[in-house]
């Protein structure tokens, strides 16, 4: 593989005039040019970015805690184009303009490509985030995976000088039916600087109570949240060698996995019939091992320095990461000719990664200045999908990945900015032979088994990005862009339902997605804030699913996919104690091989969301957070009536969140939140659109947040 690198990495050079980087900006937070943004892997002003981006504040990250800590029901909120939250610990269905992105802490691949288990946003605790990026649209700038675009938690950084530090306890508990539902949190924080050296440590505990819907009964346990303990440890440590270099190393530890002596009683979506939780005798009780997360770690080191030669500066990352992620008992994983009533898989990862980029600023003359960012990326990411019972449901994949890129930015009396990159991909992909698993539905409907040759797949894609952004008129600032990314994600659910004996056979291309966006953003005047965006992708090779009625498995389908919708923006600053954000996005999607509209589990309803920001006093603030959910029925049912896949009709609902705090002193404050206000009794979209079993879960009821928070 190494052989290929000085050729794909000329190819990037070369290639780099003429290509770019995606477009538009959505940003929740104001003043907007006072916002840095890292989604060209180099800090840069937000207005400078001719990209489709939101940015989630250290406020509103800091304000949304104290309603949940779910990260899933944040994003929802807060991202024009990300799906309704779950209400659950996974996201599938929760995409980002109907395609899976790539969730990163600091730059750090958390999501699992190669058996995307949609586990990925849920992965540390929000206590220790200082802000969220999210790239909206397909890119490639941080690899395999982002067909979606690119969700980034950047974590807080250590004091400026002197030393710092926070404790909260806070209870989380069904205002429904109080009963067995308080939990308890806490969080704890200190950091600070020492000369050259700097430090920041953190840690959070949680326990869930049982969580209840808007009638009092426990929500259904897939994937679910009652009896959950999460806990997240982290660790940052930074040193100073002179104004140009510095040096950083992180470590974060998280787990959060169900403990529960509950039993579910599943319904049917097509009777109308929800699933729901129940205490029952031991041999009724949730089986296996719990589920969740179980002590996800990520390791990192940072080398900066900014002026390492004539105008440039480099940043070089290693990192580690360890995933274990626990799935629930499930009886389709059964055999009952070996004695399996059903089964419990853990998608498994590790990756090892190290990246150079280099950030060369050059003055051509007095209106033309250009950056030049480029450097190469080594990944090693090995996965798998074993049962805890000891099966391989998906083998072992072994994955190099070597990819060398560029990108230029190019800025015209700072109002005309034109971004241009390139990336070459170089991946090899080692599968040994195995074979496929028997599983039964029922004693008459059990797959096939095929036992498949191994082999070295090789994947190399060069894909381009082309953007500009004109900020003459603050009222309009229009953009353009085209964005490419190579997705080889989820091949290991190819591998598991293979239906052939040879590795070669499967449809295991890599897919190509191109990204279109056009939009503007408008400042009207200091207070008024617009942004639009209108947006298409493509992708010669999507996944979706179909069920095999004879093997009772859901297969995937390798087909061409469209995706297309819009989004708006309105920030408006009322006066010094009250502001308004609203969002309105929408998309569809079709597999346009056959003129099939897409299900649930890439296509979400339309959404409106408000944000009333009110501080009537220095010491008192109070947010309320509206989110409307649209209906979306486009699918017949069956000839026995019933809707199938994620193909399920969904109705429109609408929440309300509140949240409120007190600054008692300096030092002490008091805060509440309420979540679900109006007790609506609804079902999440993905609960509706899911006909999978156990996916009919209702939503959250009026759920209150009670803390107390010292600094110090």
């Amino acid at each position: 593989m190494m052989k290929n690198m000085h050729s794909f990495i000329y190819t990037a050079i070369s290639a780099s005039l003429f290509s770019a980087f995606s477009a538009s900006t959505m940003a929740n937070e104001a003043p907007m040019e006072n916002i840095v943004v890292s989604g060209s892997r180099v800090i840069e002003s937000i207005d400078e970015v001719p990209a489709s981006i939101t940015v989630i504040g250290p406020e509103q990250v800091a304000e949304y805690l104290k309603v949940t800590p779910e990260l899933q029901s944040m994003l929802s909120m807060f991202v024009p184009g990300m799906a309704p939250d779950t209400g659950s610990s996974s996201n599938t269905g929760q995409t980002l303009r109907g395609r899976s992105p790539l969730v990163m802490i600091d730059g750090v691949p958390q999501s699992t490509p190669l058996r995307n288990g949609s586990l990925g946003v849920k992965t540390l605790d929000p206590s220790v985030i200082e802000r969220i990026e999210i790239i909206k649209g397909a890119t490639s700038i941080y690899g395999n995976g982002a067909a979606g675009g690119i969700i980034n938690y950047i974590t807080k950084r250590a004091a400026r000088s002197g030393v710092e530090g926070e404790v909260s306890l806070s209870s989380r508990f069904s205002a429904v039916k109080v009963a067995e539902s308080a939990g308890v949190r806490t969080e704890a924080m200190l950091n600070g600087r020492e000369g050259k050296f700097s430090y920041l440590f953190a840690a959070s505990y949680e326990e869930n109570g049982v969580q209840r819907d808007a009638e009092g009964d426990i929500l259904g346990l897939q994937y679910g949240l009652s009896d959950t303990v999460t806990q997240n440890y982290f660790t940052k440590l930074g040193y100073q060698f002179d104004a140009d270099k510095q040096l950083q190393m992180s470590f974060n530890y998280y787990s959060s996995q169900q403990e529960t002596d509950l039993a579910d009683v599943f319904g049917d979506l097509n009777t109308g019939q929800k699933s729901y939780a129940i205490h029952a005798s031991e041999d009724l009780q949730k089986r296996g091992e719990p589920q969740g997360p179980d002590g996800n770690t990520n390791f990192t080191v940072k080398y900066t320095d900014y002026d390492v030669f004539a105008n440039t500066q480099m940043t070089l990352d290693y990192y580690q990461q360890d995933i274990n992620n626990v799935f629930f008992f499930s009886p389709v994983l059964a055999n009952p000719d070996e004695g399996y009533n059903g089964g419990q898989s853990i998608i498994k990862s590790e990756k090892k990664g190290l990246r150079g980029t280099f950030n060369t600023n050059i003055s051509l003359n007095e209106h033309w200045q250009a950056h030049l960012i480029y450097g190469v990326d080594f990944l090693n990411d090995v996965t798998s999908q074993p049962l805890v019972d000891g099966r391989i449901w998906v083998p072992e994949m072994d994955m190099e990945n070597v990819a060398g890129f560029v990108q230029t930015k190019w800025l015209y009396d700072d109002n005309i900015i034109i971004k241009a990159g390139v990336r070459n991909e170089n991946i090899d992909l080692q599968v040994d032979d195995y074979s496929t698993l028997k599983l039964c539905r029922s004693e008459d409907q059990c797959s096939e088994v095929f036992s498949v040759k191994g082999d070295e797949l090789n994947y190399q894609a060069t894909t381009y990005n082309a953007a500009v952004k004109i900020t003459y008129l603050p009222y309009f600032q229009p953009f353009v862009s085209y964005s490419q990314g190579a997705d080889i994600s989820d091949i290991g659910r190819l591998l598991r339902t293979a239906t052939v004996f040879d590795i070669a056979d499967i449809r295991t291309e890599a897919s190509i997605i191109d990204n279109y966006e056009i939009g503007f953003t408008s400042q009207i005047n200091q207070n008024i804030r617009v942004e639009t965006a209108i947006f298409k992708s493509t992708s010669e090779l999507g996944t979706t699913n179909s069920f095999d009625e004879t093997t009772g498995v859901y297969m995937p389908v390798r087909a061409p996919q469209k995706i297309w919708g819009f989004e708006a923006l309105f920030n408006w600053q009322i006066n010094e104690q009250l502001r308004l954000v609203s969002t309105y996005s929408i998309s569809e999607g079709k597999d346009t091989e056959n003129n099939l509209y897409l299900g649930g589990k890439y296509i979400s309803p339309a959404k409106t969301t408000l944000h009333l920001n009110w501080t009537p006093y220095q010491d008192t603030s109070v947010n309320i957070n509206y989110v409307y959910v649209d209906s979306r029925k486009r699918f017949a049912p069956d000839e026995d009536g019933n809707y199938v896949g994620d193909q399920g009709p969904v109705s429109a609902y609408d929440l309300v969140n509140v949240n409120a705090k007190y600054q008692l002193t300096a030092a002490w404050q008091t805060f509440v939140g309420i979540e679900n206000l109006f007790n609506a009794d609804y079902y999440p979209s993905r609960a509706q659109a899911y006909t999978y079993g156990g996916y009919n879960v209702k939503g959250l009821g009026t759920t209150v947040n009670l803390g107390v928070q010292y600094q110090f």
